[in-house]
């Protein structure tokens, strides 16, 4: 059963920094693209990260360059999100999404394959 797990979210304070980790299981992410996306409330789900299956391509939503790293490591077939500098606007449910491809997406509709999602609060 092909399943992603995402863990690392929590209540941080404004400022802080998080680590989400998405870990799979039931396949081998190095030939899946990944991507990260978020949804608030009210609010539609928005592509925040992705990295190419080979790692070399990496794209960023533009609220959050400069803060936010994506990075992969086939050897433990997991996939990071590490978000620094953290503001109340970047609260939201975060889902990590894989999709048996080369290129990068930012889109919803790019991925079959998603986690439960992890809740990231940033509040003081």
């Amino acid at each position: 059963q092909l399943q992603l797990v995402e863990s690392g979210g929590g209540l941080v304070q404004p400022g802080g920094s998080l680590r989400l980790s998405c870990a799979a299981s039931g396949f081998t992410l190095d030939y899946y693209r990944i991507g990260w996306f978020r949804q608030a409330p009210g609010k539609e789900r928005e592509g925040v990260s992705c990295i190419s299956r080979g790692g070399s391509s990496t794209n960023y939503l533009d609220s959050v360059k400069g803060r936010f790293t994506i990075s992969r490591d086939n050897a433990k077939n997991t996939v990071y999100l590490q978000m620094n500098s953290l503001k109340p606007e970047d609260t939201a449910v975060y889902y990590c999404a894989a999709e048996r491809a080369y290129y990068c997406s930012g889109y919803v509709r790019g991925y079959g394959y998603w986690g439960q999602g992890t809740q990231v609060t940033v509040s003081s």
